[in-house]
């Protein structure tokens, strides 16, 4: 791999991924596509802008001649594109079947047409759905539950057609619940860190008992950079951290390190949909030699302590966000970021 396209690199795991392999490959050119939606931010990889392997091309994935621009040359690409955030899916479904069906069919076309040597499409885990007992394996029946899970989903087997009809050579992902520095103020872990910072309720879902499996944003990246060269075409892996921990729990945690109290959650109307619990089975990954390395309790303390110290970054971002401080309005009769009455 000599130069390696990146989609999606200026939100929370693409900004991680591309600093990731810029560190670790001293050779490799890198260029990262993005859009600059709202969730991508130039300023998550100020500290990279200037290495002269490294060149940004804002564009959308479902434009084809950006990304034939940005593709040029490339023999790598791994698409981080898209629209994530399940709350947001809720008000409007339209942009994520646009981003991740549409746009990652506009990316596999070109790959198709250069002969990319690795194509890997970033999946997740909710296009399973939930599972009350047990973990699901790769071969599980997608039950996606949400429009954001369903518009993954949709790409995920768009990719994967990809592979099975023309070749292309695609190696799908599906992670579980990432944390980390630079994750977007809307995810449970930086929007409970920062009201609390703030001293401002916390809003739990339901009864805080719904179950994910954490992964630390390093160990994604490493797993990714894993599967680049040694994942199969076609297949899929899923990618686990092996910390599952209820909402509950994980807010508690939160709490806890800031040294506030637990009275700051406020339980709320559960949202549509919500899977109850998350669980991957990883072992397919763990057989080709991978496993993640970073301590939960150890990784959420130094991801708080991360928010803790840059206010800088995420302070504009709750600020200038009306539109999702409206959506909270709407549904708890308090404005994001400001203290219940």
């Amino acid at each position: 791999m000599k130069k390696l396209l990146v989609t999606g690199g200026c939100g929370f795991i693409g900004s991680n991924f591309v600093r990731h392999m810029l560190s670790a490959y001293p050779d490799l050119e890198l260029v990262n596509l993005d859009a600059l939606t709202y969730a991508g931010r130039l300023e998550n990889l100020e500290d990279v802008a200037g290495d002269p392997r490294y060149s940004f091309v804002q564009g959308d994935i479902c434009d084809a001649a950006a990304v034939s621009r940005a593709m040029e040359g490339c023999d790598a690409v791994v698409n981080f594109a898209a629209e994530t955030h399940v709350d947001r899916s809720l008000l409007g479904a339209g942009h994520f079947i646009q981003t991740d069906c549409y746009g990652v069919w506009v990316l596999l076309e070109e790959a198709r047409r250069r002969g990319v040597e690795r194509f890997v499409q970033i999946s997740t885990d909710e296009v399973y759905g939930s599972i009350e007992e047990g973990s699901f394996t790769e071969d599980a029946p997608l039950m996606p539950r949400n429009p954001y899970s369903a518009s993954k989903a949709g790409g995920d087997r768009i990719a994967y057609s990809f592979w099975a009809s023309h070749d292309v050579p695609v190696i799908i992902t599906r992670a579980s619940n990432n944390f980390g520095p630079f994750q977007y103020p809307e995810k449970l872990v930086p929007l409970f860190v920062t009201n609390a910072l703030a001293g401002r309720p916390l809003p739990l879902y339901g009864d805080g008992g719904n179950v994910r499996d954490w992964l630390y944003v390093g160990d994604h990246c490493r797993a990714i950079e894993y599967l680049l060269s040694r994942g199969e075409p076609g297949e899929v892996y899923n990618i686990a951290g092996g910390n599952e921990r209820t909402n509950l729990e994980v807010t508690r945690g939160i709490l806890d390190i800031l040294g506030k109290p637990h009275d700051l959650i406020r339980f709320v109307t559960d949202r549509p949909g919500h899977d109850r619990r998350y669980s991957l089975d990883a072992g397919k990954l763990a057989a080709l030699g991978f496993a993640p390395e970073t301590d939960f309790a150890a990784a959420l303390e130094a991801t708080v302590r991360w928010y803790v110290d840059n206010p800088r970054w995420w302070r504009p971002i709750r600020e200038q966000d009306a539109e999702f401080a409206a959506y909270y309005d709407r549904q708890y009769g308090e404005r994001l970021g400001e203290s219940a009455t």
